[in-house]
């Protein structure tokens, strides 16, 4: 079997931490930013960690 080529779409998003969990930044902070709350604009610049249940499948995208 060959060997899987790494999803670059992913590996560009996606970061590894330290103890091997998957980091992401947050969507819909990109554009049309006027009707949205400050609060909600502040909470779209954190990043946040992908949940176990994803984690397994993407994993795989990105060869970690």
């Amino acid at each position: 079997m060959p060997k899987l080529k790494t999803k670059k779409s992913a590996a560009k998003r996606i970061k590894v931490t330290a103890s091997g969990k998957l980091k992401r930044y947050k969507a819909f902070h990109s554009h049309i930013l006027t009707k949205k709350s400050p609060k909600r604009k502040r909470n779209l610049r954190k990043s946040t960690l992908i949940s176990p249940v994803d984690a397994k499948s993407i994993k795989k995208l990105i060869q970690t």
